[in-house]
């Protein structure tokens, strides 16, 4: 998937180099791949990769996976998940889908609001086998 010009409002050139570099990318990628991928687009330094990252993740249009310490472009640009988002995370093939889903948002909120807590930012990650693997990991055993 090739970023739009939409897509592109407002950002600097190496944000939308970086951005660009995560919304084709089949899998997560680590900052240091994404600088590798960019050399000849004249990316130098970790700095300048982790500089547009920043500021894509804080305008929504990328997330970052904690447990994988890696990125991945926003799949709902738009959605209201940015205050919370929810990932799935095949151990097996590494495939990462973004979900959106307001009930879990809602309790996220619920939860956090009980013990005084406010939200600002939650991000949740869920591992396992996605249904391909899932199904390839029956199949295997039977």
């Amino acid at each position: 998937m090739s970023v739009g010009e939409n897509d592109r409002a407002g950002l600097t050139r190496n944000q939308g180099l970086v951005l660009d570099a995560l919304s084709r990318a089949e899998a997560p990628l680590s900052a240091y791949t994404i600088l590798d991928q960019l050399r000849e687009a004249g990316f130098r330094a970790p700095p300048q990769v982790y500089r547009a990252l920043e500021k894509l993740v804080e305008s929504g249009r990328v997330h970052r996976l904690e447990s994988l310490n890696a990125f991945v472009a926003c799949q709902h640009p738009g959605c209201d998940g940015h205050t919370a988002v929810a990932f799935t995370i095949c151990e097996q093939c590494g495939r990462v889908a973004e979900v959106s889903d307001a009930g879990l948002i809602d309790r996220i909120r619920t939860i956090a609001a009980a013990s005084g807590f406010r939200v600002s930012k939650s991000t949740v990650e869920l591992r396992g086998l996605c249904a391909d693997c899932a199904s390839a990991a029956q199949g295997a055993a039977q």
